[in-house]
């Protein structure tokens, strides 16, 4: 005799970051909950790992830092994290006048970073740019980033809670662009401002479909100070927080399984049901949940329900490199201490002319002659990642993320040590010594360096074509034609109506953040 499937009043398909929150809040409204990962365990990308053998060092090895988590998802979730503040929000290494300089951001003392500017432009101009323009953004993350989660308002609504036309039109409506070349002149803080725009996503400056401004947009608007923070203990102490929490609360949470299928049976009376099949280790499953949400890309979840893909593949667009240091390296600009130069994020060949030679030597299917990059120094903020003996002998993590590497770069299987190799080079040609001579070696003689191409993570961690966020980041907004469904009105809407999304893919998704997990249980919740 067949047995039933066992049913959820909501099946959870990926227990990253998202699925967890969302496993969180509907198990402590009472609902029964199954969390189905594929990996050995629940974080997806927002995991620490000791990623060199014989090296107690846990590196956050594919997501690196945090701005969007609401305060709300902590304090609803009763959640045990600490986001430590970088005080140095940024070093750009410059060559001004025949020798080594930079651009020093410390958010702690507008005078010091005044005098930054003013040493490398000479005036006082691109400062007070500089202070206009961001006063703008965080005008504009004050009043948009509270909308995220609620229910998504329309263009007008938020239009009308930005509150600000000029603003609007800057990053809601022309290409980026436009504005910072006539907010900004010099080539250098131009292209400082642009990265936050590049991040994860391949496009460029002048992009007629506001991609860049999309990007910049979730880049400057979180919890509404656009601050970027460190995660104390790495990334796996966010979501080790989220999995206990989902615990605690009721959630099942299974690792080793993998969805194979997903199954619909929408009615019109909202007595909708889904099944949900996966693989584990001893053969194949089956769970029935009044709701399924899935913590994996719309482009997988067409796979998953057997359709025909709605739109081209996404694209991933960037290489990740992880390393630890027994020290960190001297700069060429001697007057720049490298605990304050890396304390922060440091740009590397990312003026706003190199990032536009960078692009279109992409686009043409090349790897970039001088990739551009930023690193972030996570022990510089928090030691506590690493081992005493670690710690003890002034040792650092050091993780670099290279922009304008789309996964078309990656066919040839040389492409990744040509992409590192030039991505290394342009490192090495700011500081005093070669990084090579800094890095640490693993338990076998090697040295401390791994490097993650699109593919990479398509593999490990079940991004498709690499993309960190499953598909082109949207607007906050609807364009005021929607189905007026509680799906709907929280921008997790799929075709069917017993399947949300409640991933980075959703309407708000993208980056750590638990929006769309937060989204996807309201939904969910005001639907029962």
């Amino acid at each position: 005799m067949a047995v039933a499937s066992p049913r959820y009043d909501a099946v959870i398909v990926g227990g990253g970051h998202n699925g967890l929150v969302a496993a969180a809040y509907l198990a402590r409204a009472g609902r029964r909950v199954l969390v189905l990962e594929r990996l050995g365990q629940a974080g997806g990308a927002a995991v620490s790992t000791q990623a060199f053998p014989g090296v107690d060092a846990r590196l956050s090895r594919y997501s690196y830092l945090v701005s969007l988590l609401p305060r709300k998802v902590v304090r609803d979730l009763g959640l045990r994290v600490e986001l430590r503040r970088r005080r140095i929000s940024s070093y750009t290494p410059a060559v001004r006048g025949g020798g080594p300089t930079g651009l020093l951001v410390d958010a702690a003392d507008p005078d010091r970073t005044r005098e930054s500017f003013r040493a490398l432009t000479g005036s006082d101009r691109e400062w007070q740019s500089w202070q206009r323009f961001y006063g703008m953004t965080a005008r504009i993350a004050e009043r948009v980033f509270p909308t995220l989660t609620g229910p998504l308002p329309s263009r007008a609504e938020l239009r009308r809670q930005v509150g600000d036309d000029t603003a609007w039109g800057a990053l809601f409506e022309r290409p980026l662009g436009e504005t910072v070349e006539a907010v900004f002149t010099d080539d250098l803080v131009r292209g400082v401002v642009l990265t936050d725009a590049l991040i994860g996503t391949f496009t460029h400056a002048h992009d007629e479909s506001l991609r860049q401004n999309r990007c910049f947009l979730y880049h400057v608007i979180g919890n509404g100070t656009g601050d970027w923070d460190v995660p104390v203990g790495g990334m796996g102490a966010v979501t080790g927080a989220l999995e206990a929490a989902a615990r605690a609360a009721g959630a099942e949470i299974r690792t080793g399984c993998e969805v194979t299928a997903i199954s619909t049976d929408d009615r019109a009376d909202g007595t909708a049901n889904a099944e949900v099949t996966y693989r584990h280790r001893d053969g194949e499953g089956r769970a029935v949940g009044r709701r399924v949400l899935v913590n994996a890309a719309p482009s997988v979840l067409e796979r998953l329900l057997g359709e025909e893909p709605s739109a081209p593949a996404p694209e991933g667009a960037q290489l990740k490199v992880n390393m630890v240091l027994r020290r960190l390296p001297r700069l060429r600009d001697s007057a720049v201490d490298p605990r304050e130069a890396f304390a922060g994020t440091f740009h590397i060949a990312e003026s706003y002319g190199q990032l536009e030679t960078a692009y279109r030597e992409a686009a043409a299917g090349r790897v970039p002659q001088a990739p551009p990059s930023e690193i972030y120094c996570h022990s510089l903020s928090d030691p506590s990642i690493l081992g005493p003996g670690l710690a003890e002998q002034g040792c650092h993590t050091l993780t670099l993320f290279g922009l304008h590497m789309p996964a078309r770069l990656f066919g040839d299987p040389a492409a990744k040590q040509r992409a590192l190799a030039a991505t290394l080079a342009q490192l090495d040609a700011v500081l005093a010594e070669p990084i090579a001579d800094c890095l640490a070696l693993d338990a076998e003689g090697r040295p401390c360096l791994e490097a993650k191409t699109p593919p990479d993570l398509e593999r490990e961690v079940g991004l498709p074509g690499g993309h960190i966020f499953h598909r082109d980041l949207a607007f906050p907004f609807h364009d005021g034609d929607r189905e007026e469904t509680p799906a709907a009105r929280w921008g997790v809407a799929t075709a069917h109506p017993s399947v949300l999304l409640c991933g980075a893919g959703a309407v708000r998704g993208g980056g750590v953040s638990g929006i769309p997990g937060h989204n996807a249980a309201m939904a969910v919740l005001e639907g029962a």
